[in-house]
């Protein structure tokens, strides 16, 4: 069953839980919706890649479970793992019944062999400790993947995933395959810290969430900051776009835009001024370098008045 009706749907549906989303990005929430194909979402740090998982789980009404990917990920970390300690204490309470079961055992081989044949209980169901990629697809209820950072994960952790982002499925040795109850909404975000395989790129639709255009980020910070004043919004999307235009470390995400408008706003500042710009520069600003450039630039980056 699909998500959403329409493109439309679904953009009205993100801008009712707070995320105003672009043309671009309603269409491939609607597209992955009705085809079930995990999104691919890359751009700058602080677009809002994370945030559009969220929403995207708000609308819909699921819960969202979040794998953080970093380097070294491995399948028991993401998947799943033996619960040892919890097996340790079945076996501890069980200790008479194994006494039993190799009692008149002629060998050491025949005493192991006998166990063996009951490994199934020790190798079920009730000892699996599920991980994020396993809750997803054993989950009653539709919910939201986040696959967060995937280009922080090896290329070998992004190899295991194709079999799940493929067939929803994954094999577990001492059990069998495990298919998805429902096949989860998936989106993998992705901060450009390495190239994604081919391979992961196919079995994906494709999303670039770049700075918003002007239009847009004013709705936006409106939409976060409804008490903010016109004027102020206006001058403040001016102002960071021309910090963009800058030779930065880091330019300025919408993220960052909005906790600039807010700290311009606690501090009761009405209009941009090279004095109020420099007390919060810190709020855009992640680099000294950057800071220092800002600063330098500073009647290039006030709003020409009128």
């Amino acid at each position: 069953m699909m998500s959403f009706d329409s493109i439309e749907d679904a953009a009205q549906k993100l801008e009712n839980v707070g995320y105003i989303p672009s043309r671009e990005i309603a269409t491939v929430v609607f597209l992955a919706a009705a085809a079930q194909k995990p999104i691919l979402v890359e751009g700058p740090a602080g677009a809002g890649k994370t945030e559009l998982a969220r929403a995207v789980a708000r609308c819909l009404n699921r819960e969202k479970i979040r794998l953080q990917c970093y380097e070294g990920l491995d399948e028991a970390k993401a998947l799943y793992e033996w619960e040892y300690a919890k097996q340790l204490l079945y076996t501890q309470m069980i200790k008479e019944k194994i006494n039993d079961l190799i009692a008149g055992a002629q060998s050491i081989a025949e005493a192991v062999e006998r166990i063996a044949e009951q490994e199934d209980a020790f190798f079920s169901e009730r000892f699996i400790l599920a991980r994020p990629l396993l809750k997803a697809i054993s989950s009653d209820q539709p919910v939201v993947l986040l696959i967060d950072e995937i280009d922080k994960a090896d290329p070998e952790f992004e190899a295991f995933l194709l079999e799940l982002l493929s067939e929803f499925q994954v094999s577990i040795p001492e059990i069998g395959i495990r298919k998805a109850t429902h096949i989860p909404f998936v989106v993998l975000t992705s901060n450009n810290y390495r190239d994604m395989s081919d391979a992961l790129k196919r079995r994906c639709i494709h999303l670039y969430i770049d700075y918003p255009d002007p239009e847009l980020e004013k709705r936006i910070i409106r939409q976060k900051l409804p008490g903010i004043e016109q004027r102020l919004t206006e001058d403040l999307v001016e102002a960071v776009n021309r910090i963009r235009g800058l030779d930065l470390k880091k330019r300025p995400c919408i993220s960052e835009t909005i906790d600039w408008a807010q700290a311009l706003s606690v501090l009761h500042i009405r209009e941009l001024s090279p004095q109020a710009i420099s007390d919060t520069l810190s709020v855009i600003c992640k680099h000294r370098a950057d800071a220092r450039q800002v600063r330098a630039s500073m009647d290039r980056i006030l709003p020409q008045q009128p």
